[in-house]
């Protein structure tokens, strides 16, 4: 006896998807990036990831640049900004600050490239910037020097989490390194006698290190550089 085809359900009887909110789309934006890398972060991707079509998303979020933008000012609440409150030198503090934002860059692998463009203005993005700019009134750094030197400052900061994140997909990068140390270890004083005179210095320690000190050089120029 063939068996009769099953009755096709009604659509009332599927469970109800949730509504689309801001909040949920970065939210899932986030969870895409973390599974499969922020290139595959693209409004189709996330409207196949939602169970929507593209169009639905438009309504909340202008386009991918936008929404990595999105992306980069929910992760930047992980930036650890007690050092603003806490005692010491100010600009050490304000080293530890950059330092954390550059860190929430090297934790995701490629955002650190899209944060070069992107402009984030939420809640996350104006409290780091606010904390900065505050770390810098509290050394004394003028208020037009402190404008610009905020800017920096970040720049700095996302460049190298940028350049860092470049190696980082790069299989031949510690070859490359170690390359170029032995370089500098042979050359010759007689036709780059600076070169040879700083020798091994020129490539020691460690990216925490070079990354701080890089730090305190901007600060410090921010601080004796007038506008």
């Amino acid at each position: 006896m063939t068996p009769r085809p099953s009755a096709p359900r009604s659509r009332r009887e599927r469970p109800a998807k949730p509504a689309l909110t801001h909040e949920g789309i970065v939210t899932a934006a986030v969870r895409l990036m973390a599974a499969e890398g922020l290139q595959r972060v693209t409004m189709r991707r996330l409207a196949q990831e939602l169970d929507t079509g593209p169009a639905s998303l438009y309504v909340y979020v202008a386009g991918t640049a936008e929404l990595h933008a999105a992306i980069l000012e929910e992760l930047l609440g992980a930036v650890d900004l007690a050092p603003v409150a806490d005692e010491g030198d100010w600009r050490d503090r304000l080293a530890q600050v950059l330092l954390s934002y550059t860190r929430v860059l090297f934790d995701h692998p490629g955002l650190a490239q899209s944060a070069l463009v992107a402009r984030p203005v939420g809640p996350n993005y104006l409290a780091l910037v606010e904390s900065v700019l505050a770390l810098l009134h509290r050394g004394g750094v003028p208020d037009g020097q402190a404008a610009w030197g905020v800017d920096v400052l970040l720049q700095v900061a996302t460049a190298t989490a940028a350049e860092q994140s470049a190696r980082q997909g790069t299989p031949d990068a510690d070859d490359e390194h170690d390359a170029f140390v032995e370089a500098l270890g042979q050359t010759s004083s007689l036709t780059h006698p600076r070169i040879a005179a700083l020798g091994s210095d020129l490539a020691s320690g460690t990216p925490h290190q070079r990354l701080a000190w890089i730090f305190r050089a901007v600060v410090n120029g921010t601080a004796t550089t007038p506008r």
